[in-house]
């Protein structure tokens, strides 16, 4: 069975253009779906750029045995300070992680889907993954079901997914070459021994492609997520979209090598260098084709909660769970109708004229421009300072798309005083302000809801203008309104050298 995949063109508006959010995952893209998998991806924040704003989601760590060992994993089981896959604060047995599901999904109506993604592969611990699913599946049936894994034991199990109507797969794909494989894996456990070097890494990927026919087959969404390591496997991973993608793969995610060398890594410690923001996001346009590339990943923790970009697993420790009192059935009636307003306002929102429409007062020869927000729930949201991540859209003649997220630190102690009690850290040459701008180069303009006097002299002399007159707008729209702008001003030809940073 060939599943169908979300375009990263999405159909073509009158005169022309591209998806509003450029990433194969608008609602326009959408559309073309067949109802029963539309449904599938309409209200789940990982296969929908847009659902993200809206829609929650939450892992539970159940699952601490790996099976293999990436150069760029470290798990850690009882860490608060560090956001990547693999690290968690606490490991939860199965009815510890029912009770978790239960409260926050009451707490935040806003929660559509529940993943175990570790901290180690959900498939090398079986029995406790799937106990699970299965008392999930039968306590909160409103709840999607997602599982992530490295593929090695996938085959084993596919049927076992089936049975548990878990719909949503995600397969960490980072090669198809065995030779490209034993630079990343230095050995994986089959069959009761360990194996090492390039058959190692023979084996995994012979289970990981067999797994993703095995699944698409059964109706199975599959998203293939693949780790970009530049020297290792950047030009590769072309091929592996390929490959990936004939086999039916929903959704491809090229996401950046994390190696900081605290993390205890192999490829930190080796120095091994991460991915520009440049380099990811030339690779993503080109192993876009036909297939939907994924651009708002956050890396999540295994133990993540709440939105994309958000972490509200403080809320939720099993000790403050413990004293809480959920009526589960009161919630569900909650929810749904959470759920359904949702729903009715992005369907309001796909009857609109597509911002994807060529604007005619732009000339079509302007250069592209890329914007920062600080954004939340779809709208320009948050306080310069106060923002914890940018997201980084392109505005261009053919509409606006979005291309990635850029991680800051926050600086800003309070409402009316931001940059003026700038934290530097010991020994450091520069002040986390001007860490943070250095964090948006490339970009020329930065959209929030509000910016102290400090930094917005700051980024006007890096050459990025602050804007402050769109607050509370949806982001798309905001960001148009401003290109509009600059293009009035005769800003923006003749056009040049567009390569784009993101």
């Amino acid at each position: 069975m060939e599943l169908p995949v979300i375009s990263n063109s999405a159909p073509a508006a009158e005169g022309g253009g591209c998806s509003s959010s450029g990433c194969g995952t608008a609602p326009d893209a959408l559309s073309h779906l067949p109802d029963h998998i539309r449904a599938k991806v309409q209200d789940h924040p990982c296969y929908s750029e847009e659902a993200h704003h809206y829609f929650a989601r939450m892992h539970v760590a159940v699952a601490p045995a790996c099976n293999i060992q990436c150069n760029y994993c470290n798990r850690k089981y009882d860490c608060s300070n560090e956001s990547r896959p693999g690290v968690v604060s606490e490991l939860l047995t199965p009815d510890q992680a029912i009770k978790k599901v239960l409260a926050v999904a009451a707490e935040i109506p806003q929660m559509t889907v529940l993943g175990i993604a570790g901290p180690g592969d959900p498939l090398a611990n079986p029995g406790r993954t799937f106990e699970t699913f299965e008392q999930l599946s039968a306590r909160a049936p409103d709840i999607k079901l997602c599982v992530s894994t490295n593929g090695l034991s996938l085959p084993q199990y596919v049927d076992e997914i089936a049975k548990h109507n878990i719909d949503h797969v995600t397969i960490t794909i980072n090669c198809v070459d065995p030779e490209v494989g034993a630079k990343i894996y230095p050995w994986i456990y089959w069959e009761n021994k360990r194996i090492f070097g390039i058959e190692g890494a023979r084996i995994l990927i012979e289970q990981q492609q067999k797994g993703l026919q095995m699944l698409t087959d059964r109706g199975i969404l599959v998203k293939v997520n693949s780790v970009l390591i530049p020297g290792i496997n950047d030009e590769h991973l072309k091929e592996v979209s390929k490959i990936v993608k004939a086999k039916g793969a929903f959704l491809h995610n090229v996401m950046p090598l994390i190696a900081e060398p605290e993390h205890g890594t192999y490829y930190g410690i080796m120095e091994q260098p991460e991915p520009t923001p440049e380099m990811l996001q030339e690779l993503q346009d080109a192993c876009a084709g036909d297939m939907a590339m994924m651009r708002h990943c956050r890396q999540c923790r295994a133990d993540a909660v709440g939105l994309l970009g958000e972490d509200r697993g403080d809320e939720f420790t099993m000790d403050k769970i413990d004293v809480m009192d959920v009526d589960y059935e009161a919630a569900m009636v909650r929810r749904k109708v959470v759920h359904d307003e949702i729903l009715e306002k992005l369907d309001a929102k796909r009857g609109k004229t597509p911002l994807s429409t060529v604007d005619r007062q732009i000339p079509q020869n302007s250069r592209p421009v890329l914007m920062a927000v600080a954004g939340k729930n779809g709208v320009v949201a948050e306080h310069f300072g106060h923002a914890k991540e940018f997201l980084i859209y392109e505005a261009s003649p053919e509409g606006v798309r979005f291309l990635s997220h850029r991680k800051t630190e926050l600086y800003c102690g309070g409402m009316d005083a931001c940059g003026d009690g700038d934290v530097v850290d010991a020994g450091a040459t520069e002040s986390l302000l001007d860490r943070n701008i250095r964090v948006l180069e490339g970009c020329e303009v930065v959209l929030c809801s509000k910016i102290g006097y400090e930094p917005w002299a700051k980024l006007e002399a890096a050459g990025i203008a602050p804007n402050g007159e769109h607050a509370m707008e949806p982001i798309q729209e905001a960001v148009m309104a401003v290109y509009r702008e600059i293009a009035a001003s005769g800003k923006l030809l003749p056009a040049v050298d567009s390569k784009k940073v993101a």
